[in-house]
This record gives structure tokens, C-alpha cells and sequence, in this order.
């Protein structure tokens, strides 16, 4: 909360002092780092910050399409799971295409507007990367760093210790349930929870599924999914998904 007290205690508009300095002049605020500096920035440039929108659509693939007028929960879950899209970049191109129009709910009107909101929404991200190319982190926590974040996460939920929030997909009561979980381990910064997908309510994998964001000190971003393997050599393990080959490794070198 230290950064938000820095921008609520300035004399100046952030807004001015960022258009008049850019980035550097948001990581020269005390307290304020650059790493949140870079959140700071897309926020106003976009007026959205992505790593907020996935924990209030609890890892939600059709959250993002919510951010567009005139989108709401059920019609977003019907795009996505009309059309298998789950960025703008494609939902622009089912507009252009004509493939928008022919989902349930979407008249000529509606699309009309969705079509103007994307265009300015995406006009905005693309302005925001051109100021800053954000690119995936060249190296990523170890698997063993990724496995502890899992343990922790899983040992907090059982132990009801972890705050919860009420995701807005496959929850229709809004209850809050879903654990987060803040913790920072060297250079890299973790947001854990459950994944919350259809896919995961659908197998029965929402208490399994552990979804973990990370950043750096440059927030740069990344994203895996650890899951208990349910075939193979690694069968009953934890598993980040991508990186099985580095799991084996890591469970025959403790074997030894």
C-alpha cells in the first residue's frame, strides 16, 4: 500500500506527470518501483491492468471479452464458447469477419457498438505496446521454485488461511471462494490460485488445478498450471505443465 499512498499524496496529476515524463518519471516516485510504475502506465494509457482483470475473472479465458461495452458475463461465455476465441485480437477479427454477428444475442446494433469500443480498446494496447514491449520473461522460476509456490498454496487453503475472492465465471451465486495467494521468493513475485475454467469444473479439477502468475523486477510476466499427472512415470505427481521433463528430473534427483 506504500505506492498507493505515494500517488495519493502527490501534488501534481499522475496523468501530467506521466505524459511529461513517461515511465521514468512514475519510477523516480518513492516507493514506487518499476515494476509498479509499468502497471501505473497501463493503466492509463489502456485504462485496464491485466494481471487485476485475471484475478477478478479467476483465470477466466472469456473475462478478457467483459472489458468491451456491451459484453456482459453470458455473452462473453457464449463468444467463447461459440467461437474458441479468448484474446481481442480474435474477437476484432470475428467482428471483421462476420463470425461476431451470428452468435446468440448480437444484433446489428450491438455489434455495431462492440465493433466501435474494440476498436478504441485495442487502438489504446496497441499504443501501450509500442511505448513498451512487454515480452514473455527469457528465464522462468525453477520447476522447484514453481512446486513450493504449489505446496504452499494447497497447504494455506487447506489450513483456511489464505483471503478469498468471488470470481465472476461459474459462479453464479458470487460467492467468494476462490483462495489467492501473494508471496515473493527472490527476484520473482507470485499470485497463486485455482484455476477456474470450464474445462477444470468440467473434469473436477478446480481443487487441483493450480494456476501461478509470476513477474520479475522488470514485470515481466508468465504464467503455469501445476496438476496432479494422471498417467505415465509421473503419475500422482505435481507437474507444471510445459515442463514435465524438468519434473522428472527434479523427482529422480530427490529419489537419489
Amino acid at each position: 500500500m506504500a505506492a498507493a499512498d505515494t500517488v495519493s499524496r502527490l501534488d501534481a496529476d499522475i496523468r501530467a506527470l506521466f505524459d511529461k515524463g513517461g515511465i521514468d518519471a512514475l519510477d523516480a516516485l518513492p516507493r514506487i518501483g518499476k515494476g509498479i510504475s509499468k502497471a501505473i502506465a497501463e493503466i492509463l494509457i489502456t485504462g485496464r491492468w491485466r494481471q487485476l482483470e485475471r484475478l477478478r475473472t479467476g483465470e477466466d479465458d472469456a473475462g478478457l471479452f467483459q472489458a468491451v461495452p456491451g459484453i456482459g458475463p453470458e455473452l462473453a461465455t457464449r463468444i467463447h464458447d461459440t467461437l474458441h476465441i479468448d484474446t481481442l485480437e480474435a474477437l476484432e477479427l470475428a467482428v471483421r469477419d462476420g463470425r461476431l454477428g451470428r452468435v446468440e444475442g448480437i444484433g446489428p446494433r450491438r455489434l455495431a457498438g462492440i465493433r466501435a469500443s474494440l476498436d478504441d480498446i485495442l487502438s489504446r494496447q496497441r499504443q501501450w505496446r509500442d511505448l513498451h514491449q512487454r515480452k514473455a520473461p527469457a528465464v522462468e522460476p525453477s520447476v522447484s521454485t514453481l512446486l513450493e509456490i504449489d505446496r504452499l498454496y494447497r497447504e494455506k487453503v487447506a489450513a483456511g488461511a489464505l483471503p478469498t475472492i468471488a470470481p465472476k465465471r461459474m459462479n453464479p451465486e458470487g460467492k467468494a471462494w476462490l483462495p489467492v495467494l501473494h508471496v515473493s521468493r527472490d527476484q520473482w513475485h507470485f499470485t497463486a490460485l485455482f484455476s477456474n475454467t470450464p474445462r477444470a469444473h468440467e473434469l473436477r479439477r478446480t481443487a487441483d488445478w493450480v494456476v501461478i502468475y509470476f513477474y520479475d523486477a522488470d514485470h515481466q510476466e508468465g504464467r503455469r498450471t501445476v496438476v496432479t499427472e494422471t498417467r505415465g512415470s509421473l503419475i500422482g505427481r505435481r507437474v507444471v505443465r510445459g515442463r514435465e521433463l524438468e519434473c522428472r528430473a527434479q523427482y529422480l534427483g530427490l529419489a537419489r
